[in-house]
């Protein structure tokens, strides 16, 4: 598979939720640099991650963007999250169920066609106005 390719296969499993698909386009030992915190590493930490995140969010994403460089080792892509904020997340406003709209992109290192690192940016205080409403 192309950059592309294994980038639309990542974010088309996301929005699928089937997550062994989703965690199989991971490097075992995937970087993960997650918006506005910390960096973590392991397909086991991604697992966890994701666990994590699929009971406090229902997410899908549109409107999505990708690119990579010509030798297929770099991409990015930029998207729309449509959410739904289900369980209140340690730290962020009370969850209630509001639904929130999300400019957001990511990017991409891949190696051995697989996605070796990827960096999450959006704006964590635009995504607090909305739930806060």
């Amino acid at each position: 598979m192309t950059a592309t390719q294994i980038i639309r296969a990542y974010y088309d499993a996301f929005n699928a939720q089937d997550m062994e698909t989703f965690l199989n386009l991971l490097h075992d030992e995937v970087v993960h640099d997650i918006n506005q915190g910390e960096r973590h590493q392991g397909k086991e930490h991604f697992r966890s991650f994701m666990a994590h995140m699929n009971s406090s969010y229902k997410e899908n994403l549109t409107e999505m963007v990708i690119m990579a460089n010509a030798e297929g080792t770099r991409g990015a892509a930029e998207f729309i999250v449509n959410g739904e904020y289900l369980a209140t997340d340690e730290g962020l406003p009370e969850a209630k169920g509001q639904k929130y709209v999300l400019p957001a992109g990511a990017f991409f290192e891949l190696r051995d066609g697989k996605v070796a690192r990827i960096s999450n940016y959006y704006n964590l205080n635009d995504w607090i106005a909305q739930v806060s409403k």
